[in-house]
């Protein structure tokens, strides 16, 4: 497998239209070598860590006493040292020392991004140790603040403490309003008592944040409050014990547990009847990194099936030169190109609306907007990376579903993106109830005419116009459709509208794809034409249309330039 980041144009140029010039000077750097470990130790850590080394429960040392321990494999833990010492996490907080100012999440992102190629399991506890960051760096105070937070943001500086978030309760799910583990206080701290029923990173993390009910707190999700629960002092003290590790069907990097406190020594963070509100900001963080997990997913499957395909011999030619297998590969880089601008949108709109130094200042229009788009977002590219794994899969044949390649194990790690941080069901209820209580199908319309409006005259000069303005007429008539059955739907009773409360986010986010791949074509070269025609004409275009000249074969160089990092798309038309 060659190299991640030199392979992804659209990636660079991203990042290159978000981040000032001395910044991306930096960054570009930075990330080529990232992504060379990734593409490499990282990459070969993580299968074997899949393979040999998962995590493993010592539950009692040699004289039988309880320690609740997590055994990491060694190559696991060089991966933990060399991705923090990146700053995947410190750098959001933190002073970047060659640079002298704070880096972002767009940047923290692009790593995650690279790094989920390889080992996306990996990325859940960098996820939950970003969301403790920003939990103890917004809201802890005095004491809590400096004890824990230095460490969790630690860059080979000084200890570094993973971080974990532990909501789920056996009786609860995503029912959170129903959980139990109480919380009674002592002195500065609190005793927390009760159990975690799906605890990821138990065992390796430094400091968990835990949602626990104070005496006399009011039922349901508002009496609820944040704690920040120190791992290895309760571990040692026998007031936290793991009953065992989950045995999950992918992401087997990262030990998932059930977790019982018994009066284990936790300290608050905020104010006592926020905690839920706290968890939930956190959540749409941990949504985002959900749907970049997701892209890497999407983006080495792709690069597997495209690499699997030029290589292999079928009836006497190369298997990218069928026009089906053509075909497949195009709709696949065509979404993934796609969808990943429309990813780093919503990204800069969390540097904006969830920063450190931003926050305070964002609107509620704009809170409003990401929160919208996070969770149309999370569901589309958690349902994709499904996809994606599946069609490289299928590209490999039998290969494919054999463990020597790394075919089976993308697909068994994308299962689990459409159930953690909310399933499909979680995200159309969010995007209801924001439309519902908020209006923000308003502030949605608003947006897309904008920017409808915005691009249409730049598609006068592009080649093909009528093309072009065939496929914006397509996405007006489509945003006043959805309009029209969201008018209804607000008079419907509650049970109509949550049956299509799906069916809203989906076509949201095919309208705001759609959107962004026309503005693409408007501005980009020939290459990004190629690629937002297919995306158009599959997402936007007639049905059932027969075509002589379909537009996934007049655009495969298009699409090979595309996965091959090359920038003289010129010389991969002529090859």
């Amino acid at each position: 497998m060659e190299h991640f980041y030199k392979r992804d144009q659209n990636l660079r140029e991203l990042l290159q239209r978000a981040l000032p010039a001395t910044f991306f000077q930096w960054v570009d750097r930075e990330l080529e070598a990232f992504s060379s470990r990734c593409t490499g130790a990282i990459d070969a850590r993580a299968a074997h860590t899949d393979r040999a080394g998962q995590p493993q429960l010592i539950r009692y040392d040699k004289m039988g006493n309880e320690i609740s321990k997590v055994w990491l494999n060694e190559g696991y833990r060089q991966t933990v040292a060399e991705t923090y010492g990146a700053g995947i996490v410190g750098y959001i907080h933190k002073e970047i020392p060659e640079l002298g100012h704070k880096g972002n999440y767009v940047y923290a992102f692009a790593q995650g991004y690279l790094l989920s190629h390889a080992e996306p399991g990996f990325y859940c506890p960098v996820t939950l140790s970003k969301a403790t960051a920003y939990l103890l760096d917004q809201y802890a105070e005095g004491d809590v603040r400096t004890r824990f937070l230095p460490h969790v943001l630690a860059t080979g500086d000084t200890e570094l403490y993973e971080g974990a978030t532990f909501l789920t309760e056996r009786q609860g799910g995503s029912d959170v309003g129903a959980n139990e583990t109480e919380a009674i206080r002592s002195g500065d701290s609190y005793r927390l008592t009760g159990e975690k029923y799906f605890a990821s990173n138990a065992g390796a993390c430094g400091v968990a944040m835990v949602l626990a009910r104070m005496e006399d707190s009011p039922s349901g999700t508002r009496g609820l409050s944040l704690f920040a629960v120190p791992w290895e002092e309760n571990r040692a003290a026998g007031t936290l014990r793991i009953r065992r590790l989950k045995d999950k069907l992918g992401v087997r990097a990262v030990p998932s547990a059930e977790v019982e406190f018994t009066g284990a020594t936790g300290y608050l963070v905020g104010e006592p009847e926020k905690g839920f509100y706290y968890m939930m900001e956190a959540l749409n963080l941990s949504r985002v990194s959900n749907a970049v997990a997701s892209h890497g997913i999407m983006r080495r499957a792709l690069f597997e099936a495209y690499d699997y395909a030029g290589e292999r011999d079928a009836f006497g030619q190369k298997l990218t030169r069928f026009p089906m297998v053509q075909t497949t590969l195009a709709r696949l880089a065509a979404k993934q190109n796609v969808s990943l601008k429309v990813l780093f949108e919503v990204i800069e709109m969390m540097d904006r609306v969830m920063g450190p130094d931003t926050k305070a200042s964002a609107s509620q229009e704009g809170t409003l907007l990401f929160r919208l788009f996070v969770a149309i977002v999370k569901k589309d590219t958690a349902e994709q990376a499904i996809h994606f794994a599946r069609e490289s899969l299928e590209m490999h044949g039998g290969n494919g579903y054999i463990e020597d390649f790394v075919t089976p194990r993308l697909l068994r790690d994308a299962q689990v993106l459409t159930v953690w941080e909310g399933t499909a069901n979680i995200l159309g209820l969010e995007v209801l109830r924001l439309i519902m209580k908020y209006h923000v199908d308003e502030l949605f319309t608003n947006v897309m005419i904008e920017r409808l409006d915005a691009v249409e005259p730049k598609l006068e000069h592009m080649p093909d116009q009528e093309q072009w303005k065939r496929h914006l007429e397509a996405i007006r008539s489509r945003l006043a459709e959805v309009n029209t059955h969201i008018s209804t739907l607000k008079k419907a009773d509650h049970d109509i509208q949550t049956y299509y409360a799906k069916t809203i986010a989906e076509q949201y986010s095919d309208l705001f794809e759609s959107l962004v791949a026309l503005e693409a074509a408007a501005t980009g070269e020939e290459t990004q034409r190629q690629l937002s025609a297919v995306y158009l004409e599959n997402t936007m275009g007639q049905p059932n249309q027969w075509s002589m000249a379909p537009v996934e074969l007049e655009a495969f160089w298009a699409v090979e330039a595309s996965l091959t990092g090359e920038r003289d798309v010129a010389s991969v038309h002529e090859s």
